[in-house]
């Protein structure tokens, strides 16, 4: 990933990942709770990773209204469309951005090209925003079943002021930063109540 100006605020994504994730979550629950679920609002996604991520609300915090807060998203992909997300086409969300009361999230989308895998550009990029000095939260949501170890090692010598967060669908082992649960911003974004699931 190249050098460039990062915002305070960073949420990276294995885009691919979480799409299958999301599948599975649409499958499994339709079967358990007995309604069609709709594809995940991705605005309403990005929001809970990043409350999840310890973002506040702009009214919660002292932020000058001539200062808008912003994170900045990445999506790596290699499939074209993130099937289960709305709207999940790469070509529409790249350079896209939307206002919440988290402030303004800008999209872009990175797609993954022969020369590297996932697993490289993820990592990597991990490295350079764990590094970048104006970057101060950081969420990422890697493949935890295939990389965590690798994540672990990427951000060991990340920058100590940076408060990190990484997104996984179960507890994982080791690492010097935060970790929360994947699957519950998942659910909310696909409208998945609580009460639904508690028999």
């Amino acid at each position: 990933m190249e050098a460039q100006k990062w915002c305070d605020n960073v949420i990276l994504v294995d885009a691919d990942y979480v799409d299958k994730v999301a599948f599975d979550l649409i499958v499994n629950f339709e079967r358990m709770i007995g309604r069609q679920i709709p594809q995940a609002d991705m605005a309403l996604w990005l929001e809970c990773i990043a409350l999840d991520g310890g973002l506040l609300p702009i009214g919660k915090q002292h932020v000058a209204s001539d200062n808008k807060q912003k994170t900045q998203v990445v999506l790596l992909h290699k499939q074209q469309a993130m099937k289960n997300f709305q709207p999940g086409r790469f070509e529409e969300l790249d350079g896209q951005a939307f206002s919440g009361e988290l402030g303004e999230m800008l999209i872009s989308c990175v797609k993954v090209e022969e020369v590297t895998t996932m697993e490289q550009l993820f990592t990597e990029s991990l490295q350079v925003i764990g590094n970048a000095k104006e970057v101060k939260r950081l969420m990422a949501v890697p493949d935890s079943d295939h990389i965590y170890n690798k994540v672990r090692e990427a951000l060991r010598y990340a920058n100590p002021d940076q408060h990190i967060t990484i997104f996984n669908m179960q507890p994982m082992s080791g690492g010097s930063f935060r970790q929360e649960i994947l699957g519950y911003s998942l659910m909310a974004a696909l409208g998945i109540k609580a009460e639904e699931i508690k028999e």
